[in-house]
């Protein structure tokens, strides 16, 4: 008998009137707000423009919702394909089911679309924007709780997730792996942030660190769960994604390190193009003051500028001399 463990919601679905709030749409609808926010703090402190992270993820989301959909129905087909099912659920995505791989995927194809438009490198987007999405999916995973979802093998522990009976389950007391990925995936966005600012990591290999370190954790929760999934070679499909991806990710930071060291100086080259601009214009303001013809040395002298007096009016001597000159001709 458990002393202790965490209750599960009794309904994901808050009526308010005619509107349905689901909490596993809440969730992920807060976890894309947090990390679009994280995003943009951390790109305008590399240098970027405020709001850019924003206008590129409106790109990028869609993509993600899709792909992170699209990975789900095809690795759990029999969900919606099998004889019996509803091929139509295939659409109901307030009801659970975002593959993080093909939204990840699919998310950063939304994401290229959106920084080419903007002129600016993937890579130096990915890296600001990597510590957000860890924290995001901790958010996420919330809505996995919301459904009665997601949960791994029996468990008496004092933290153990109770499941009440329902379609493909059974009450009882199980391991929270929601719990575990939540608390692992903020781990990782501490992870990274630590990381990025102790090694200056750039040109994507921050965001090449949270894909590996997100592995690493869902490797292990992904062997704990017992919901239904295919197997490869005795093990879950997701744990061999979770290796192979893992393996790449350090294998791209390897890589990327010896052959781009360092750290973008330029993340945004709108914003240094027009500081880059006014300097010009301070420049060309300053070369045409230089350039300009030096006033004429009289310029401004009274004195020089009036008509120069004639010799008998400025010498008294003369006078003197011109007056019996007029007296004789008189």
């Amino acid at each position: 008998m458990n002393l202790a463990s965490i209750p599960s919601p009794s309904t994901g679905v808050i009526e308010l009137g005619p509107i349905p709030l689901r909490g596993y749409a809440f969730c992920i609808i807060i976890g894309v707000f947090v990390a679009v926010w994280i995003g943009n703090k951390r790109w305008v402190a590399r240098g970027g423009k405020a709001g850019t992270v924003a206008d590129i993820a409106v790109w990028a989301v869609p993509f993600g919702l899709v792909g992170g959909r699209l990975y789900h129905v095809i690795t759990d087909y029999q969900l919606y394909f099998s004889e019996g099912q509803n091929w139509v659920d295939a659409f109901k995505i307030w009801e659970g089911g975002l593959g993080i791989w093909g939204a990840i995927a699919l998310g950063a194809v939304g994401a290229w679309i959106g920084c080419r438009r903007r002129g600016i490198p993937l890579p130096a987007w990915a890296d600001a924007l990597a510590p957000g999405i860890a924290v995001a999916q901790a958010i996420g995973r919330w809505g996995n709780w919301f459904n009665q979802e997601l949960y791994g093998r029996p468990t008496d522990l004092p933290w153990a997730l109770e499941i009440s009976e329902g379609p493909n389950r059974v009450a009882g007391t199980y391991h929270p792996t929601f719990l575990y990925e939540s608390l692992w995936c903020i781990g990782v966005a501490l992870l990274v942030i630590w990381a990025d600012r102790r090694f200056k990591l750039g040109h994507g290999r921050a965001f090449a660190l949270y894909v590996a370190a997100y592995c690493a954790g869902r490797a292990w929760i992904e062997y704990m769960r017992v919901d239904e999934a295919h197997h490869v070679l005795g093990l879950r499909l997701n744990v061999w994604t979770a290796i192979i991806v893992f393996a790449l990710a350090v294998a791209y930071i390897v890589i990327s390190a010896r052959l781009r060291p360092g750290r973008e100086e330029i993340v945004e080259q709108e914003k240094d193009d027009a500081a880059a601009g006014k300097a010009d214009e301070k420049d060309d303001k300053k070369a045409d003051a230089a350039d300009a013809p030096e006033a004429d040395a009289t310029d401004g002298d009274p004195a020089k500028d009036t008509p120069e007096a004639g010799a008998d009016d400025s010498d008294p001597l003369k006078k003197k001399d011109s007056a019996p000159e007029a007296a004789d001709k008189s």
